[in-house]
């Protein structure tokens, strides 16, 4: 049987569906563990609220798009926690299934989403940087609401925090950054103090 446009669209959002199956290192306030399609479905509405803090000529409409893909492709190979060991060979197998995911879409379709997720990947556009900080920010704000999060899971103090996730948040969206700073020192500080 040979799928029509519509078809393939539809194809295209069941598989989407998907992400809501793969488990993310992160906990929500609960101390359930997060999914990966609330992780975006969370960075989308940070975008929106965030905007004000974007630095001049960002498009947060196609930031919130960025952001509402960028995890697909976790449906074929999984999440990989910031502060984990990332798997040899894996930026290929991401883009693999970058490739495949949204190959279900129609050419044009699948194309312009093939290439917005991999304007993310490579975080060198003013949306994939704010994109990309937004990224980053999300679960070190999760990590702090949750008294440290997983931080302690993964052995993760404040120097490796400073140094994985400040940079991309600094670069992507320089006004936030001394905020979260300020804040990511003041809960290693106190669990010294």
């Amino acid at each position: 049987m040979t799928l029509d446009e519509t078809d393939r669209r539809l194809a295209f959002l069941s598989e989407a569906a998907r992400l809501r199956e793969v488990t993310r290192a992160s906990r929500v306030a609960s101390g359930r563990f997060e999914n990966s399609a609330e992780h975006s479905w969370h960075l989308a509405l940070y975008a929106m609220a965030l905007v004000e803090e974007a630095p001049e000529g960002v498009r947060v409409d196609r930031v919130i798009r960025m952001l509402l893909i960028h995890d697909l492709v976790e449906i074929d190979v999984g999440d990989v926690p910031l502060h984990g060991a990332r798997p040899q060979n894996h930026d290929a197998a991401e883009d693999a299934a970058a490739e495949r995911i949204f190959g279900l879409l129609p050419g044009r379709q699948g194309e312009a989403l093939l290439a917005l997720w991999r304007e993310f990947e490579a975080a060198q556009t003013p949306d994939a940087r704010f994109a990309k900080a937004l990224d980053r920010l999300q679960p070190v704000l999760l990590n702090l609401e949750t008294g440290g999060g997983t931080w302690p899971d993964f052995n993760v103090g404040e120097a490796e925090v400073m140094a994985r996730c400040g940079p991309p948040i600094e670069k992507g969206a320089p006004r936030l950054w001394p905020r979260v700073r300020e804040r990511v020192r003041a809960h290693f500080a106190a669990l010294v103090g």
